[in-house]
């Protein structure tokens, strides 16, 4: 007899299973970084392709060899330092003390928050735990999406407490380019909000067996709702409902190119349920969580794999 194998059905390392409220995600952890630069990048989801180099790898199977790897187009717009958030640890732990804006800001940034009527200046900052700049969209800049609200964003920054509050005073009112921030060969996290999938049954939502075709009433759906006590249905029981629009983070996704030239990636017509890339751009080794035209938040890595390698591949040919 074979083993019998019986899987929970739904994995409970991500409950509850909540959509998000924005396409836009937060991030609440930071590395720490020696380096003074923003540790994080919006950027928009193109689509896929497919690209080719010679692999160098010195233990590869395939070394010397031609080979192909699927990466995902990203088009990385710059970002506008709109402000800075200030912290500071009390018993709850570290908590934001209170925001200061660029002297000139967007006019359509007021959209999007209620900004402060006096100005406020860095140099009264004085007791402070932490830094965070809050970066800006340029949705304009980005055709495709057809947005008009800008976006506000919290990123952090590495480095000294000192030479945080100076990088903040420096940048503030200013645009960051992605490559100010990661290079090619990178490891990077990417959080984003996965593709809305609807009102859907058992059988696709939590992947329960059909049943025989001798049951009973149903053959998509559970044999039982659960036990008759305690008298109430555990959240435990798969049932139908809203799948997917979740907050997902991807660890150790690797850059393989960041570029400038949009010509590289973009295809007659513009790509597929997307459009041109006006914008510098980044390849990432495999597929990216979410819908394309959705904003992904690329961040230093929390936990960086070791098994990964940082050589950066000659590109030989990028699918168009």
């Amino acid at each position: 007899m074979g083993n019998i194998r019986h899987p929970r059905r739904g994995s409970m390392q991500f409950w509850p299973r909540k959509r998000s409220r924005h396409t836009l995600v937060r991030v609440r952890s930071w590395v720490k970084e020696a380096k003074v630069k923003p540790l994080g990048f919006i950027a928009y989801k193109a689509g896929m392709t497919h690209v080719q180099f010679t692999d160098m790898r010195a233990k590869s199977p395939t070394k010397g060899e031609t080979i192909n790897i699927p990466v995902t187009i990203l088009e990385c717009p710059p970002v506008v330092v709109a402000g800075v958030a200030v912290y500071k640890h009390d018993v709850y732990g570290l908590v934001k003390q209170t925001s200061i804006f660029a002297p000139k800001l967007d006019k359509m940034l007021d959209r999007r928050v209620q900004l402060p009527k006096k100005e406020a200046s860095l140099d009264a900052v004085k007791d402070f735990d932490d830094l965070r700049l809050l970066v800006q969209t340029l949705p304009a800049k980005v055709a495709s999406v057809g947005a008009k609200k800008p976006k506000l964003f919290e990123v952090g920054i590495g480095g000294a407490k000192n030479d945080k509050l100076e990088y903040a005073r420096k940048m503030l009112g200013k645009e960051i380019m992605v490559s100010d921030v990661f290079d090619a060969g990178n490891q990077v996290d990417i959080h984003g909000v996965s593709k809305g999938k609807g009102f859907q049954g058992t059988v696709k939502r939590y992947g329960v067996p059909i049943r025989q075709h001798k049951a009973e009433k149903v053959k998509r759906g559970i044999a039982s709702l659960g036990s008759w006590t305690p008298k109430r249905v555990e959240f435990s029981v798969a049932q139908s409902g809203k799948m997917g629009f979740h907050l997902r983070t991807e660890y150790n996704k690797k850059i393989v190119r960041v570029g400038q030239n949009p010509a590289d990636v973009n295809r007659t017509g513009g790509i597929q349920g997307y459009g041109l890339v006006h914008n510098h751009y980044v390849l990432i080794h495999g597929s990216v969580v979410g819908a394309d035209k959705r904003e992904v938040v690329l961040t230093a890595p929390l936990r960086s794999s070791k098994y990964i390698s940082k050589d950066v591949p000659e590109l030989t040919y990028i699918s168009k």
